[in-house]
């Protein structure tokens, strides 16, 4: 980027800091947060894209509802022994890179899904859903590092929000998307409405591997924020900030909360069209839209929650609120599911707006709890916990969901939330970042 760039001032007295220039930000850095929200979606979209059709899936293929969740668990079990070399990788090659290698596999995940598409070619679309789900690795830790390489101190936390929005984007059109394309039918028709599924997906896609590569940037001139000039001039070794996150028991507490919160969405979100036709038959388009409630209130819940964090710089209170209000979404969802379909749109929407809205959140604490600590390492931390818990409480209330009741699935989800609020509130109040910024500006 040259000095033709247009630049938003923000500079301030160096103080005490005389060897550190005045930090900067440009407005090309909208644009880069714009191009990683729709690659974010794209991948995002293609999580939830079989489960939520799962009858269609299964009749088509010829397969069980275990292989059916299976390509939904893909993307968690796969993150897990990947999300090391995947931050690593972020913090060695950068943000470029990094995300050129997730959209590309993104991409290519979704034209084998197009090859896909013939009753016996299942394995084939496990395939693509698994290069796919391989791509993850390098989304879900760049929202919190992102945030911090391009914006200043008064939008990091807005930013952040809005990164992880993204994701949010694209399990909202997951929900949607194929219910619609893909209503079901004959053999033959089922066909063209795959096609059509997956080939509309497989050229967004394209699209947006093109726009990555002419336009999106590694990074800014100039370090936006004085407590980023200093973060990077005191980086240590991968491994050595992985002990020293390993070593904050603050952060450890984060770890499994935000793991328990996440994993309890994983696991409603998996099985929702099972929940919905339990009580609602014939309702799959019904179950894909509750679905979009829940993330399009989840994201108003990010932004809110940015905004909050952004404005009054209340980490640990924000995060306990919005915990404790997420164990109350889910109770309130577990004794009204049976209400009524209206009823069932309007709690799902406030369970997502705090359930959802604690990704961001738990983010932005993550990185106050830790700094210096490289952002992409804690938060792909934060987001292994998440595929765990994630695999681990879809496996506990799948069969608690078939063999006695949905309620009882739902009660262990909220003991579990219960578990989760309770570490929030043993956390510490040590924002290091803000420290930071504050002794920087003196």
């Amino acid at each position: 980027m040259s000095s033709t760039m247009d630049l938003e001032s923000k500079s301030g007295s160096a103080g005490s800091l005389p060897n550190i220039e005045p930090p900067k930000v440009y407005k090309i850095r909208w644009f880069i947060l714009f191009l990683f929200v729709l690659f974010s979606a794209s991948n995002a979209m293609q999580w939830i894209q079989f489960s939520i059709i799962s009858g269609v899936i299964r009749d088509y293929y010829g397969v069980s509802k275990e292989w059916v969740n299976w390509t939904s668990l893909i993307y968690m079990i796969l993150y897990i022994p990947f999300i090391f070399p995947g931050s690593f990788l972020l913090e060695k090659l950068g943000l470029r890179l990094a995300i050129t290698i997730g959209i590309l596999g993104t991409c290519l995940g979704a034209w084998i899904k197009v090859a896909s598409v013939d009753p016996d070619r299942f394995y084939i679309s496990f395939l693509g859903q698994g290069v796919v789900a391989l791509s993850q690795v390098f989304v879900l830790s760049v929202p919190a590092r992102l945030a911090s390489v391009w914006f200043g101190p008064d939008q990091v936390s807005s930013a952040c929000s809005i990164g992880v929005f993204g994701n949010q984007i694209g399990i909202a059109a997951g929900f949607v998307i194929p219910p619609m394309i893909v209503p079901g039918g004959t053999v033959h028709e089922v066909t063209t409405q795959l096609y059509i599924l997956f080939g509309g997906v497989a050229i967004l896609t394209s699209v947006l591997l093109v726009l990555i590569l002419l336009f999106f940037k590694n990074g800014p001139p100039t370090p936006p924020s004085y407590a980023a000039q200093q973060q990077n001039e005191e980086k240590g070794s991968f491994f050595d900030s992985l002990k020293n996150l390993i070593k904050n028991k603050s952060f450890v507490l984060l770890l499994l909360a935000y793991g328990i919160n996440t994993g309890v969405f994983y696991a409603i979100s998996t099985l929702l069209n099972e929940i919905v036709l339990n009580y609602y038959p014939g309702a799959e388009i019904d179950a894909g839209r509750i679905g979009l409630v829940i993330v399009v209130a989840g994201m108003a819940g990010s932004v809110c929650c940015g905004y909050v964090l952004d404005r009054f710089r209340k980490f640990k209170e924000t995060t306990v609120v919005v915990y404790a209000f997420a164990l109350i979404g889910m109770l309130v969802f577990t004794f009204t599911i049976d209400k009524g379909l209206y009823v069932v749109y309007v709690v799902a929407g406030g369970l997502g707006f705090f359930m959802t809205g604690l990704l961001s959140v738990g983010f932005e604490m993550g990185s106050e709890l830790t700094y210096p600590e490289p952002e992409g390492t804690q938060a792909g931390l934060l987001n292994a916990a998440a595929q765990v818990f994630g695999i681990a409480f879809t496996n506990i209330y799948s069969p608690i969901f078939y063999q006695v009741n949905d309620t009882w699935a739902n009660m262990v989800m909220s003991v579990c939330l219960a578990v989760g609020l309770f570490m929030t509130a043993c956390m510490s109040s040590d924002l290091r970042r803000q420290a930071a910024m504050a002794a920087a500006n003196k």
